[in-house]
């Protein structure tokens, strides 16, 4: 145990940390030399998710349900793979439309509806408020049994002696500092990103730490733990129940929303992204993480249902109170540093993401008039934004405080935590539906969201306010007014699931049925047709997003440079119009009315200071937009769609007229190729019909002078006959090839013993081997059977290649021959220096010879090789050339079919 200035000291020692961690990061980032912009760090920040519900409350459920705990974790790793699909999309539309929050998108997609924008932070509210009391929750819990304060358990103690109260406070100052420093909610917090970052990592060796030390060192490892289980009667933990399959799907298909909507998980997933191809890095690094984090959680769970009787150890708390147990003080320190720093950026992130909703789509659009009023005094704009989102995160903690201080005391961490999830899955079919289908309507989504909030209260939060004595017992357990059908832990009379489950199936499909049906009767307003084809067909829109957005009305440029400057300030207003006059490739007449583009681009600007709802009313004070008529707006879309599909269509022409072009470029370097080889090879022929023609008649002419002696006759007469028949073959090797290029060679096949064909070829060539110094090695199967072919050209084919290897082969050549899978298989190698790797495709082209060749430049036409690849595909088979241990390895094939 410690004493609570011990306590209180590590505490703010470690916030200390955080400040300098992020105060530092901002400092590199002002210098060029940012931290934050790489998928790893992106990844950790997404690891916000993981709680100390996770972290204290994972071990409290699994002591209770086992492996079903896993649900939440095992939704989230199915979900990842989708984020290419889903989140890519959504940061897509939410940077090129400055969003700043998920009211902001989802109001913005409903027609900038300030009322949709107000719903959507209101069911947020109501939703995280729960979950905030449970990370306030766990860090008082664990601070009191830090410091041994469990005998005021279930004591009301005054506020002014409540540390959960000074807990509240401090984050509230500490989370105004880090969230409140930029007037533009979109501005990146690098600071806040790096912090959040180093307590993922944090969180995660601190539980590391302590499951090790549970397994290894308090019980004699996993399977000790297990087995003591199953001897305490623990078995259902290690099996599903009979409803078991059913609870997770439900569990896991609402914390797969929950990934995607949590107001902290869409702030770190999508404001806080610098680069959407971080995505596919962190769909397979954040599985990794939650599997990681949870490996230890069923064993701590086993471990202490056998080792801490249940009446006098919350569940909740056997990761803190292992290490208290067995003297552990400095490690149930690092403990409590971990779950307080898995609860703070929770926190942290889901209060600035709140208070800016909060600011944004409650507060600002309301006082718009005043402070328009205001303006003329001299009240500067910008410092209200900034007294609002200050406040409204006092405001958001000290609703947090109470609802602990009076709800949250009594439920355990995960009912609180699957509250709250349930809460912000009302958002889904609206936010999914938005971006995938033109039909939805903001009064489906209107509809949708207040019919699941409503069946949310009801069915989750009733029950809740029933079991701590606000509300009558007889309302769950009997149902209003007796009606046993509308019990809200049964409506309907379905049995068999689990409050969370039971309210979320019922919340969820009324939203959707509501929603759907709403969209399909409903006709959308011409700013809801606009905006529906901008977020389906952003992908598409994205380059020229200024024009795509339909805008008709009047607004002088001047007007809404100056309301532009009552929030940025000159400086920044200046910077971000040069910006647009740059891409826009113009400037902007200050005299003159705004063009569309430019009311749009502007609007964007003010969205990500004051929000989507509040921007359209700031700009409408300024200007008098026009009312688009229907049919205008479905001309003006059905001109986008025909020029996508003009787009595309050029787009595949250009396509088509490169792939064209280059087909043509490749083919004319064929043949640039293929002449020059031909001019080579002409040469050849020519030089080598030379040489013998040159010999035959110089020494037919010796032969002519008279008094020449016999013995020189007969040795002129030999070299004559010998240079005529070197004529002939190379006379033959041409006609081979036309032969063979016309289909008209003919083979002669007889039954032929390979293996004795190929010792032939070898013995023929023995003399150039010994010559060169070359080792030769031959390697035959024993059973070879007899093949069918033509005996001749085989020996030609066997002559070459092992011709070749004698010209290029420095000390070995290796001959195997064999008969595998009904073929025979011949492979001939040589330790040469080998062919190119980009002439090997070129190798057996018929006016070819490699360029790599030694001093020992061999002579002859290059026909050699195509003359053998001919007589192999004649008899169905083939000849390859590649590189293999080091070796030049020349392979024929000869299918069986050849041998019959």
């Amino acid at each position: 145990m410690f004493d609570a200035s011990v306590v209180i000291t590590f505490t703010f020692g470690y916030l200390a940390l955080l400040f300098a961690i992020a105060y530092l990061t901002e400092k590199r980032a002002k210098k060029g030399k940012g931290l934050t912009n790489n998928p790893y760090v992106y990844t950790l920040t997404l690891a916000v998710y993981c709680s100390a519900w996770t972290y204290y409350g994972s071990v409290g459920n699994a002591a209770e349900q086992g492996i079903a705990y896993m649900a939440v974790y095992i939704g989230p790793t199915l979900c990842a793979p989708l984020w290419w699909l889903v989140i890519r999309k959504i940061i897509r539309i939410a940077k090129l439309m400055q969003f700043a929050t998920l009211a902001d998108f989802v109001s913005a997609r409903y027609g900038k509806d300030v009322f949709v924008g107000g719903l959507v932070t209101l069911i947020c509210l109501f939703g995280i408020i729960p979950y905030l009391a449970l990370q306030i929750k766990a860090i008082t819990q664990s601070f009191d049994i830090l410091i041994d304060r469990s005998a005021a358990a279930g004591t009301v103690q005054p506020v002014y002696f409540d540390t959960a109260f000074y807990l509240a406070l401090g984050l509230a100052a500490f989370t105004t500092f880090f969230g409140t420093r930029h007037i533009e909610a979109t501005a990146k917090r690098e600071g806040l990103v790096m912090a959040v970052a180093f307590e993922s990592v944090f969180k995660l060796v601190a539980f590391l730490s302590v499951g090790i030390y549970v397994c290894f060192f308090a019980f004699d490892g996993i399977g000790d733990i297990f087995q003591r289980g199953l001897s305490a009667g623990l078995q259902h933990l290690y099996r599903f129940e009979e409803t078991g399959v059913s609870e997770w799907f439900w569990v896991g298909l609402l914390s797969m929303l929950a990934i995607l909507f949590l107001p902290r998980q869409f702030h770190m997933s999508v404001i806080e992204n610098t680069d959407e191809k971080h995505l596919l890095k962190a769909m397979w690094l954040f599985p990794a993480y939650l599997l990681i984090i949870n490996l230890f959680v069923l064993p701590i769970a086993i471990g202490g249902r056998t080792h801490f009787p249940a009446e006098i150890t919350d569940a909740d708390t056997y990761v803190l109170a292992f290490p208290l147990a067995f003297g552990q003080s400095w490690l149930a320190m690092l403990v409590y540093l971990g779950g307080f720093s898995a609860a703070t950026s929770m926190i942290i992130v889901a209060v600035i993401s709140l208070s800016t909703m909060v600011s944004n789509s409650l507060v600002l659009p309301v006082l718009i008039p005043t402070a328009q009023q205001a303006e003329h005094s001299g009240k500067r704009l910008d410092r209200l934004v900034f007294q609002v989102r200050r406040g409204s995160i006092f405001v958001i903690l000290g609703m947090g405080y109470l609802f602990y201080r009076y709800l949250g005391t009594q439920l355990s961490l995960v009912s609180i935590g699957l509250i709250s999830f349930v809460a912000i899955a009302q958002l889904a079919p609206s936010i999914l539906g938005g971006i995938y289908w033109r039909r939805g309507s903001r009064n489906g989504a209107i509809g949708g969201m207040i019919a699941g909030f409503l069946l949310w209260f009801y069915t989750l939060i009733v029950p809740g306010l029933s079991d701590t004595g606000m509300l009558p017992l007889a309302l769950t357990a009997d149902g209003p007014f007796g009606l046993q059908l509308l019990r809200p832990t049964s409506l309907f009379g379905l049995e068999g699931l689990s409050t969370v489950a039971h309210g979320f199936f019922f919340s969820l499909f009324t939203n959707c049925l509501i929603y759907v049906t709403l969209s399909l009767y409903d006709r959308p307003s011409s700013k809801e047709q606009n905006e529906a084809s901008v977020f389906v067909d952003i992908f598409a829109l994205s380059q020229r997003l200024d024009d795509a957005v339909i805008w008709k009305g009047k607004a002088k440029a001047r007007d809404l440079r100056e309301l532009v400057v009552r929030f940025l300030g000159q400086e920044k207003t200046d910077k971000a119009l040069a910006k647009y006059e740059k891409k826009q490739g113009r400037s902007i007449d200050q005299t003159g009315y705004a063009d569309p583009a430019l009311v749009n681009h502007l609007e964007r600007l003010l969205s990500g200071v004051i929000g989507t709802a509040a921007a359209r009313l700031m700009v409408a004070s300024v200007a008098k937009e026009e009312e688009i008529p229907m049919e205008e707006v479905i001309h003006l879309l059905k001109e986008t769609q025909e020029l996508k599909q003009l787009n595309k269509e050029l787009h595949d022409a250009t396509r088509r007229l490169e792939e064209t072009s280059e087909k043509l470029r490749q083919a004319n370097e064929s043949l640039q190729m293929t002449d020059a080889l031909k001019d080579e090879f002409i040469s050849t022929v020519t030089h080598e019909m030379k040489t013998p023609i040159t010999s035959i008649r110089a020494f037919a002419e010796i032969l002519q002078e008279p008094g020449l002696a016999e013995a020189d006759q007969q040795r002129f007469l030999a070299i004559i006959v010998s240079e005529t028949e070197r004529m002939g073959r190379l006379i033959d090797q041409v006609l081979d090839l036309e032969r063979f290029d016309s289909g008209q060679q003919a083979l002669q096949k007889t039954p032929t013993d390979l293996a004795e064909l190929l010792q032939e070829s070898l013995d023929s060539l023995e003399g150039k081997f010994a010559a060169h110094l070359i080792h030769t090695t031959l390697t035959t199967s024993s059973t070879l059977p007899i093949a069918h072919v033509d005996r001749d050209r085989i020996k030609q084919v066997f002559l070459n290649l092992l011709g070749n290897a004698s010209k290029f082969a420095k000390s070995k050549v290796l001959v195997e021959l064999s008969h595998k899978n009904g073929n025979f298989e011949l492979s001939i190698s040589d330790d040469g220096p080998g062919i190119p790797e980009e002439e090997i495709p070129m190798i057996f082209d018929k006016f070819y010879q490699a360029k790599n060749q030694d001093s020992r430049k061999p002579k002859g036409s290059g026909l050699g090789l195509p003359i053998s690849k001919r007589i192999v595909e004649h008899h169905g088979g083939t000849l390859t050339v590649d590189r293999c241990d080091g070796l030049t390895c020349f392979r024929v094939r000869l299918p069986h079919s050849a041998s019959t």
